[in-house]
């Protein structure tokens, strides 16, 4: 699949980037022709995700509105299977901007709460998400 780029042009490619191309892997949770969602390898709880756009939008000023409604509802499915495999107790929602965005990719961050979070390996809740 090729990428739209932004304005970083043709060259730029962030991680996220490489990872719709399929150059870094990922545990993926979803996937259709406008997101991708996967596990965050450095998760802060168990089942941590992300949802990014497949075209490349920098952030919250540039991304087109369909796919930020497409990316909410695509949410609801991963929160739905969440709470079905791993039995969260609430989600957050997180998406930065600016200085605090760490990669220059919009995306939503999907983590999980648990009163409990006896924090296990990727690995572990990729099999348990996807079994």
């Amino acid at each position: 699949m090729k990428i739209v780029y932004n304005y970083f042009g043709d060259d730029y490619m962030d991680i996220f980037c490489k990872i719709i191309n399929g150059e870094i892997p990922s545990y993926k949770l979803y996937e259709d022709e406008i997101v991708l969602c996967f596990l965050d390898i450095n998760p802060d709880t168990n089942g941590h995700c992300l949802i990014i756009p497949k075209k490349h939008y920098t952030d919250i000023n540039d991304i087109d509105l369909d796919v930020l409604k497409h990316i909410f509802d695509v949410s609801k499915k991963i929160k739905k299977l969440l709470e079905d495999k791993l039995n969260i107790e609430g989600l957050t929602y997180i998406q930065n901007n600016g200085d605090v965005q760490e990669v220059k990719h919009f995306h939503l961050h999907l983590k999980p709460y648990y009163r409990n979070n006896e924090k296990k390996p990727v690995e572990e809740i990729y099999e348990i998400l996807t079994k």
